[in-house]
């Protein structure tokens, strides 16, 4: 690519915005847009666990971006704090599983994939965290996983693009379709008027698939719900992360503790509602009993961009001259990001790729899908 292009990148999430900030130095000029405010929608509402909740019930493909995103987070982490002074918290806690159905898949694709996950005396996990709810059986570790607090790496990611001349980003400013010239996407069209680039990137989220339909591209990406609930504790209340039924509990370095999260699929309503509060609430008084007496500071739902597998789309879509994909990362975008974003720049830039691109390439990935 040029280094006199334009790139337009729809979406202001952590993966448009980590888009935009690996982009910046190598063209002219990227414009970012949002139909919100940046960072608002799922990168907001996740709990930022930097792994997928059961890493070995994913393919091969998603094991990839997320073994590469776990690797640098810390680097990432503390190269956004030098430039920004806004510290996004990579904070290392360890995350215990209990009692799962499927121990002995864990063990195994920890064996066969060399990660630190490790079955441990159920002892272990009550030493480790006192408040732990009685009757627990099993525990699997991993000690190196990670939690990012989202809201401050969406803060210091938009404080670092700012921070670029070359870069501009346009808030509330919803796309409402493309500007083409026959197969050649020349830009978007807004409620305020046209923007005009080189090539256009989408990273819409849950709001990609309704985005391509214009072109007649069947994007299987569509909105997931889910919903969660904070509350405030003593700093040293949860020293590390807890999972068991599917819900999991995450301690953040001042005390906050999030629990989360449903899976629902209600289309684009993310109203919260009381029957998901209740049930996170029960949830948490079964982790950590302490937590029936205290009322939660913040419940709040959010939509993610549900696709096949869970895994994205990242690569250019050859029907359309000029449009590319980053988008459809489920439930796993906040994992997933850095090696996502480097990849796609990887791809734009001409780059050797930091892993195999195939599993994520759009034509392949939508051509099988109409086939």
């Amino acid at each position: 690519m040029s280094t006199q292009a334009h790139i337009i990148i729809v979406g202001g999430g952590v993966i448009g915005l980590l888009t935009a900030l690996n982009l910046a130095p190598h063209v002219a000029r990227v414009t970012l847009l949002d139909r919100n405010a940046v960072g608002q929608e799922s990168s907001w509402a996740g709990g930022g666990i930097v792994s997928p909740l059961y890493p070995w019930r994913y393919s091969p493909a998603v094991t990839a971006l997320a073994h590469w995103s776990q690797d640098f987070y810390p680097q990432l982490g503390e190269r956004l704090f030098q430039r920004t002074g806004l510290d996004p918290e990579v904070h290392t806690t360890g995350l215990y599983w209990l009692d799962l159905d499927d121990e002995a898949e864990a063990l195994a694709w920890a064996r066969r994939e060399r990660r630190p996950l490790s079955a441990v005396d159920i002892s272990a996990a009550y030493d480790a965290v006192p408040a732990l709810g009685p009757g627990y059986r099993r525990a699997i570790h991993m000690a190196d996983v990670a939690n990012v607090r989202n809201p401050r790496l969406v803060k210091s990611l938009k404080a670092a693009l700012f921070a670029l001349p070359n870069v501009s980003i346009e808030e509330h400013s919803e796309v409402l379709g493309f500007v083409r010239d026959g197969s050649r996407i020349q830009g978007v069209r807004t409620a305020a008027g046209e923007v005009l680039g080189d090539s256009v990137v989408l990273a819409a989220g849950a709001w990609s698939g309704e985005l391509l339909e214009s072109l007649g591209i069947g994007l299987p990406v569509e909105p997931v719900k889910g919903q969660m609930i904070l509350y405030k504790c003593a700093a040293d209340f949860l020293p590390c992360m807890v999972l068991a039924k599917g819900r999991y509990a995450i301690p953040r370095r001042d005390g906050h503790i999030l629990v989360g999260s449903t899976l629902e699929h209600e289309g684009f309503d993310k109203t919260p509602t009381l029957s998901a509060l209740e049930s996170l609430k029960i949830s948490a008084a079964e982790l950590l009993p302490a937590l029936a007496r205290a009322t939660p500071v913040r419940h709040w739902a959010g939509l993610r961009p549900g696709s096949p597998e869970g895994i994205p789309y990242i690569g250019p879509v050859s029907a359309f001259e000029g449009l590319w994909l980053n988008c459809g990362h489920y439930r796993n975008g906040l994992v997933l990001a850095p090696a996502s974003c480097q990849l796609f720049a990887d791809l734009v830039l001409g780059n050797e790729p930091i892993i195999d691109p195939a599993p994520y390439a759009p034509d392949v990935r939508l051509g099988r899908r109409e086939s």
